[in-house]
């Protein structure tokens, strides 16, 4: 063999010598050795303490899916036993994170290619305390490094993969004092994995293949300050590669009166990248779930809805949530539709289309604060610190215009078939509310009533400390008729009635408003009748009194009936409040205090012709809008023809009157001849 040759020989194998030697140290290298290194490091790194408290070992073993020249390439296999992840020097308490046991293999090859790439890592028993004590100040925070913005350094060539996390029984234990939620969710094999088909009629999302619900959800505790319970399932591998890749999840959970139950997928579930979820959610008010969710809703009777849910959550762009072709009921009402919430800056949004085939006039009382029977008025009241004063009428309940700045809206809804009571004919509302920093619209506020139509603009400023609230209504059409079709009496009259408000007031609720409020209510009838057994069947108890006072018990025919009245500092006072019927003309006078509720009203009746009503004196209506009370004034009647000169001098009211006169009546509306009248 030459020189040459012999020194070729020699290196070749002098390097297999070191390989070789390699080999042998890193197989019987004691890696324990470097577990003081890797702690001070990822602690330094994390600004927490981490330990591995264990034996750290590594295996060596090629990869069976590689090829080529890769496939020789021996992998580690990495196994580190009880480890400690500590929390933040801000927050108190040992640890954050405690794993018994942790495997996980790396890619030699992609080293080459500056990346630390992680196939799967294995968490075994994980023991996980989350908590917070304040905004921006929890121990799920990674502060990276040495957090020394001022120094400039270039991106880094280095990146990090890791494709999927496995994990087995663990606890999870949450103390948030934000959302004061205290509870712990236990994670436990089911013992035999449950097709994801079973729970949701399909094996698939997006065309692709959902893996099997392998683990079970058990949680407990308080959320809010009310107790919070449920279960559920969730799948066996986190699959981190793929946005797409569905993480089958479930769960029943109950909070107080209120349930949520959901089935579907998460999408990059460790950095909840979004879902795609069937939802179920019941309750005793809608107003409950600001508390679980932070979308504010208006206070409701028991509801329950079921819909489809796709969420994308994105923190730079605004978590978008979407509650997509959802049926429901509220109350005894039906509700359909889409919504869609955007937590956008600078206040959240919630836009959507509702419908109601079959809407419950009552349930929507607690709008207003008025109760809808279905027992959800008790607990707004013990919320809102408020009652319904003895011997008041007018709803008390405060419109909580505090949480009003909390979000923006735009819905639109309709309802086709509205009830009230068992005959008040209503139909097709139509309403579009807009709420904007605080500022609440329901422009228009449109619905049939009585074969005609009511047309009102509403707007509440709860943005303005206290409220500022105005309507304005027109009523168009409305036959007696329909409006009483219990009456027979009635059924006999082709009559109509319109009207016209606009009425301004101040304060946080019904009787407030009313209580404060400024403006003008114009009501013209024409064409009724009017008696004793009429006021029976519509149970106004006093003005059977007075019409048995001035008619005895017969029917009789109004010709016109003409209102308007001034409102000022919640004092209504009529400037016409005038009855024309075939036998009489009536005057009503004097005033209803809203702020107090109390009445103070005076009924002038003039006969016509020959008849001769046997009252010789005035009535009168007083007391409270609740226990009013009727009877006979004392001294006579004013002198005959004196109510109608009193009316004739009323110019300006009377003209505003015939303004509520359709033209394509013409002369066939009684109204009209005698308010011409009493203009000139």
């Amino acid at each position: 063999m030459t020189r040459t040759g012999k020194a070729i020989g020699i290196t070749f194998g002098v390097v297999a010598l070191l390989i070789v030697g390699v080999v042998i140290f890193v197989a019987t290298f004691d890696w324990n050795r470097l577990k003081p290194t890797i702690n001070e490091k990822v602690s330094t790194e994390l600004h927490r303490p981490f330990a591995i408290r264990g034996d750290l070992r590594v295996a060596w073993a090629r990869n069976p899916q590689e090829t080529g020249w890769r496939r020789w390439v021996p992998w580690p296999h990495v196994t580190a036993q009880d480890i400690v992840l500590g929390n933040p020097p801000n927050i108190p308490g040992d640890n954050m994170v405690h794993l018994p046991r942790v495997e996980a293999t790396l890619s030699p090859p992609a080293l080459l290619g500056k990346t630390v790439w992680l196939p799967w890592i294995k968490l075994e028993r994980p023991d996980i305390h989350l908590t917070r004590l304040a905004e921006h100040k929890d121990n799920w925070t990674f502060k990276i490094g040495d957090g020394d913005k001022t120094k400039e350094s270039e991106p880094s060539a280095w990146s990090f993969r890791l494709d999927k996390v496995l994990f087995d029984r663990g606890r999870i234990a949450i103390d948030d004092r934000v959302s004061r939620a205290v509870m712990e969710i236990l994670v436990d094999p089911l013992g035999k994995p449950l097709p994801f088909s079973q729970l949701t009629g399909t094996n698939a999302k997006k065309g692709q293949k959902v893996g099997d619900y392998v683990f079970g959800l058990k949680v407990k505790g308080r959320y809010k300050g009310e107790p919070i319970s449920g279960s559920g399932k969730i799948g066996g591998m986190l699959a981190l590669r793929s946005d797409d890749t569905p993480f089958p999840v479930q769960a029943d959970v109950r909070s107080g009166a209120t349930r949520v139950a959901f089935n579907g997928t998460i999408i990059h579930p460790l950095t909840l990248g979004g879902a795609d979820l069937r939802l179920r959610f019941s309750g005793d008010s809608l107003g409950d779930l600001y508390d679980l969710t932070g979308v504010l809703l208006p206070d409701t009777p028991p509801f329950e809805t079921d819909g489809h849910l796709t969420a994308r959550l994105d923190e730079n762009k605004g978590n978008v949530f979407r509650y997509r072709d959802f049926n429901g009921r509220i109350g005894d009402s039906d509700i359909h539709g889409s919504l869609k919430y955007s937590q956008t800056k600078p206040r959240p949004m919630l836009q959507g289309e509702l419908l109601s085939r079959q809407l419950r006039l009552a349930d929507l009382g607690p709008l207003i604060g008025v109760d809808s029977g279905k027992g959800n008025q008790s607990k707004k009241s013990q919320r809102t610190n408020t009652s319904q004063p003895l011997g008041k009428v007018l709803p008390y309940d405060r419109f909580e215009t505090d949480k009003w700045d909390v979000m923006d809206a735009d819905v639109r809804f309709k309802g086709r078939r509205i009830e009230h009571g068992s005959s008040l004919p209503i139909s097709d509302l139509d309403t579009h509310l807009i709420l904007n920093k605080g500022d609440l619209r329901l422009t228009p506020l449109r619905f049939g009533l009585a074969g005609g139509s009511i047309d009102a603009h509403v707007r509440l400023e709860g943005d303005k400390k206290p409220m500022q609230g105005r309507v304005e209504l027109n009523a168009r059409r409305l036959q007696l008729k329909q409006l009483m079709p219990n009456v027979q009496s009635m059924q006999k009259t082709l009559g109509e009635l319109n009207g016209d408000a606009d009425i301004r007031g101040t304060g946080n609720s019904v009787a407030a408003l009313l209580g404060s409020s400024d403006g003008n209510l114009k009501l013209l009838m024409n064409n009724g009748l009017i008696s004793r057994n009429l006021m029976e069947i519509l149970g106004l108890n006093v003005g059977n009194y007075i019409v048995g006072q001035i008619f005895g018990d017969d029917e009789v025919q109004v010709n016109c009936a003409g209102v308007n009245i001034d409102m000022r500092n919640g004092l209504a006072r009529p400037q016409i409040f005038a009855f024309d019927t075939e036998n009489a003309l009536i005057n009503v006078t004097g005033n209803a205090n809203f702020g107090s509720e109390q009445l103070d009203l005076t009924i002038d009746p003039e006969s016509k012709g020959l008849r001769i009503i046997t009252l010789r004196s005035p009535l009168y209506v007083r007391g409270t809008f609740k226990n009013p009370s009727a009877g006979v004034k004392p001294g006579p009647l004013i002198a005959r023809g004196a109510v109608a000169a009193a009316l004739g001098a009323l110019v300006t009211p009377a003209a505003a009157l015939l303004a509520l006169i359709s033209p394509s009546e013409g002369d066939s509306n009684q109204c009209r001849n005698i308010l011409s009248q009493m203009k000139h």
